[in-house]
């Protein structure tokens, strides 16, 4: 229970961390929410008029002490540039996103483990070369750059699907599933790369293990070697990286969704930096900083039951 209560501490004091140093930051950097808001032919009355209307005239930390009494009753603030709530805002950019992450993720499981463990069965072997070789390229590559390569090739090229073309949830379920296979595709491969390297740095790892020894001379099969024991012992460090590649996966699908033309929470968030919308801005940030480290948080505490031993420390 107190290593529950240290890790809900940790996760509330890192939410704050964050959400006042990027508040903090929008005070700092150049450009004016007001002036941006009312064009360059507004006059300094009209900009000091709707500074002090959108509370913009107050101190930093009374502004941050405002919009944080206001957040955590649910109230995101206002949007400048569209005068609307922030959260009606990303009420329909926020299941994309969830849903882009999702797919992303069960991609990179249903291919990162089962090659992890056959290139781990197979090491030293021309194949495992081979993958390895074609391992490491992806891994190099930038998933915005295999964006970019499958709308020219499987887009343009093949016309398996129309670059811009997005579909809704709404108008069509499956016809938006299909949409996000190849931004999924696209944010998934050089993940699905270093979880085949760590998943098989660690199976081989624990086949040099002196249970695996034991297990063998008992009489057990190599197939139930590796699926009765060394896996679960495999798995405990993977866990942490796929937690992580949950958390890098939302950050990523924010620039992925630019080279798709597809209207989540990624394109709101440029948009809102452009006009200076820093209300839709620290909502975004927040949320997927909230994301983050709750999933950080799942993830600690699975590890902790797969592991005891990180619970009592």
């Amino acid at each position: 229970m107190k290593y529950v209560i240290k890790k809900i501490g940790t996760l509330i004091i890192t939410l704050l961390i964050v959400s006042f140093l990027s508040f903090l930051a929008f005070s700092i950097i150049p450009g004016d929410a007001a002036r941006s808001k009312l064009g360059t032919e507004a006059t300094e009355e009209q900009v000091r008029a709707l500074q002090k209307e959108l509370g913009l005239d107050k101190p930093v930390l009374v502004q941050y002490g405002i919009w944080l009494k206001n957040f955590v009753t649910g109230d995101m603030g206002e949007s400048y540039s569209y005068s609307m709530p922030v959260s009606e805002m990303l009420k329909n950019k926020i299941p994309i996103t969830i849903a882009l992450t999702i797919m992303a993720f069960v991609i990179i499981l249903l291919v990162s483990v089962p090659v992890g463990i056959f290139t781990a069965q197979h090491v030293g072997k021309k194949l495992d070369h081979i993958i390895m070789i074609l391992n490491q390229v992806i891994m190099s590559v930038p998933g915005f750059f295999i964006g970019i390569l499958i709308t020219y090739i499987f887009g343009l090229i093949l016309r398996w699907f129309t670059p811009g073309a997005y579909v809704s949830i709404s108008e069509n379920f499956w016809g938006f599933l299909r949409y996000l296979i190849a931004p999924a595709i696209a944010i998934a491969l050089p993940r699905c790369a270093m979880g085949v390297k760590m998943l098989r740095n660690s199976v081989i790892s624990q086949m040099e293990m002196d249970y695996v020894r034991t297990a063998s001379a008992r009489g057990n099969g190599k197939q139930r070697i590796m699926y009765r024991h060394v896996l679960k012992n495999a798995i405990i460090p993977v866990i942490t990286f796929w937690g992580m590649t949950i958390a890098d996966i939302v950050a990523n699908s924010i620039i992925i969704e630019q080279v798709f033309t597809i209207p989540g929470m990624g394109s709101l968030l440029v948009t809102s930096i452009s006009n200076r919308d820093y209300p839709v801005v620290q909502g975004i940030i927040v949320l997927v900083a909230a994301l983050v480290v709750v999933i950080n948080f799942v993830v600690d505490l699975l590890y902790g039951k797969i592991d005891p031993r990180i619970s009592l420390r």
